[in-house]
């Protein structure tokens, strides 16, 4: 069986290739079909039943038209695959009674169903349009595993096809239940074959497959399939090319974006407001803020009006590059329009004036949230403490901390670290250490920022025991230490006349992997001077 170029896209779902050169998304009217001759569908006769087996289907199929339950549950015993397949058959046409039959046979002897009983009520399901309890048999059965799926799931429902006279949304219904839970080798060996059998999904259950892939961050696969589909000549509509644009700003390919945004009328869609955000977002990422700004006043000449999406969008890249100014007339103007901000924007604009030390804004904007009954979160309460933190204002940091049970949130690793960072400005690293300590025992990781600070601290302080310390915890978190403090350390301890300590400490960070980059064991006892007077963020 020749398969069509897109089988080669499954090899890229273990790729750690962010972008393949070969995804290109241009001359959309230009995309040449491919010639193929679709394969013949095969066709499987069942056995018709005889002797005991049809005395049993033609009393169980007579109990339940009439549904008379209590004589069927009497009839459990003598279920079997064979059997069950041509009560399906006899009821094909009532898709409740076969539903309700199928469910029937899970609860009293679950063990008969096969995947020729699972590829029925799946064809009975989708020719009535009952794809939502297509999909959830599909779903819980592939989540069970409870029969030999995914492989010969495909085959299963190809052979009864024809038996059922069945619709190609069956197919569809596969493809779909793959992409919604997360399948993507399944997902696409499945559109392989349904183009060899000369079916095609629908253009919804495309975008799921497309939406999935990009939500885990995979969208060079969901261009790659995107660019399959023109070529299958299956039709894109308005969301498919929202996600195309997100997929090309995820990469950094604005100019493929803009190209995609302005080609999009000429093929018969006009943009939404989610493609406006979604260029604004891609070029607010890559601080093209000029650029974000002038899409926003774009959308009002086209006559779409800016929402919460829109200013939360462009007031992140304003604070990201820390024009607080910038982001502030932005809010003020979010108003003045009548959009509503949401949790979203006073954390952004939050955690913003955070960043540059201005917690008297931070703590205006906290409390204009509960006026307008906006409920602080705990991303809220992080920013305000790390604005705190970062001033060592370590006592009103704790305040709000106290504030968090009330409120019935749980500190998370920010939190800790926010606290720990305060703890180093004030040059308490013990203090720090003992946080560091509550942070693991509250379930939480500390990142490499968190160490750094930590082991930064104990160095200004000249507690290098406790930098050993704080090494070690490192190192049994493969954590790869700053090459700088790193120097500094080893020329304290060297200072203090444990030279066999630091070679021993070498040794173990080289066991394992851990040495950062350019370090040299021979200039860690002579590079003090190299580093008098280096701040260590």
């Amino acid at each position: 069986m020749n398969y069509l170029p897109f089988r080669r896209i499954s090899t890229l779902l273990d790729s750690t290739t962010k972008s393949p050169s070969t995804v290109q998304i241009t001359n959309f009217g230009n995309s040449k079909r491919r010639n193929w001759i679709p394969i013949p569908l095969p066709h499987r006769t069942i056995p018709e039943p005889k002797g005991q087996d049809l005395d049993y289907v033609n009393v169980a199929h007579s109990h339940l038209v009439h549904s008379d339950w209590a004589k069927l549950d009497a009839l459990a015993s003598g279920l079997t695959p064979f059997r069950i397949k041509h009560i399906l058959l006899k009821v094909q046409k009532d898709y409740v009674l076969s539903l309700e039959f199928f469910k029937w046979v899970e609860l009293h002897k679950p063990n008969s169903h096969t995947l020729e009983t699972h590829s029925i009520i799946l064809h009975i399901l989708t020719k009535n349009r009952k794809f939502k309890s297509a999909e959830s048999i599909l779903k819980k059965t592939l989540e069970s595993s409870s029969i030999d799926f995914p492989s010969k799931l495909f085959e299963a429902i190809l052979y009864s096809y024809r038996t059922c006279d069945s619709s190609p949304r069956v197919f569809d219904s596969l493809f779909k239940t793959y992409a919604h839970m997360k399948k993507f080798r399944n997902a696409t060996d499945t559109f392989c074959h349904m183009k060899d059998y000369g079916f095609l999904p629908t253009i919804e259950s495309c975008n799921a497959y497309m939406s999935s892939l990009i939500n885990l961050n995979r969208a060079d696969i969901a261009l790659a399939f995107f660019k399959e589909m023109r070529r299958s000549r299956i039709s894109p509509n308005v969301y498919t090319l929202n996600m195309v644009l997100g997929a090309l700003c995820k990469l950094g390919k604005l100019e493929k974006a803009v190209q995609v945004f302005r080609e999009m009328e000429s093929l018969g869609f006009s943009p939404t407001i989610a493609s406006y955000n979604t260029l604004i977002a891609g070029h607010c990422y890559e601080g093209l803020l000029t650029a974000a700004m002038k899409l926003k006043n774009l959308m009002g000449k086209n006559g779409f009006h800016p929402n919460d999406v829109t200013y939360n969008t462009l007031i992140y890249g304003f604070c990201n590059e820390g024009k607080l100014h910038e982001a502030n007339k932005l809010f003020t103007e979010m108003k003045s329009m009548n959009v509503a901000p949401n949790i979203v924007t006073y954390n952004t604009l939050i955690n913003g004036y955070s960043q540059v030390g201005n917690n008297e804004m931070g703590s205006q904007l906290h409390e204009e949230m509960s006026r307008n009954g906006i409920k602080a979160d705990i991303l809220t309460y992080n920013a305000l403490i790390l604005g705190f933190c970062k001033e060592g204002k370590t006592k009103k940091a704790a305040y709000l901390v106290k504030e968090l049970d009330k409120e019935n949130l749980v500190p998370n690793s920010s939190t800790f670290s926010a606290l720990i960072s305060g703890q180093c400005v004030r040059k308490n690293s013990e203090r720090g250490f003992q946080l560091y300590k509550s942070m693991i025992r509250s379930g939480c990781h500390p990142n490499e920022h968190t160490f750094k600070m930590l082991l930064s601290a104990f160095c200004k302080n000249e507690d290098f025991d406790g930098a050993v310390q704080v090494l070690k915890e490192m190192l049994e978190r493969s954590v790869v230490p700053d090459s700088g403090i790193l120097y500094e350390l080893c020329y304290g301890l060297s200072k203090c006349g444990k030279d066999e300590l630091v070679m021993k400490l070498c040794k173990e960070i080289e066991a394992r992997h851990l040495m950062p980059e350019g370090f040299e064991k021979t200039k860690s006892f002579s590079c003090g001077p190299e580093i008098e007077g280096k701040e260590w963020r």
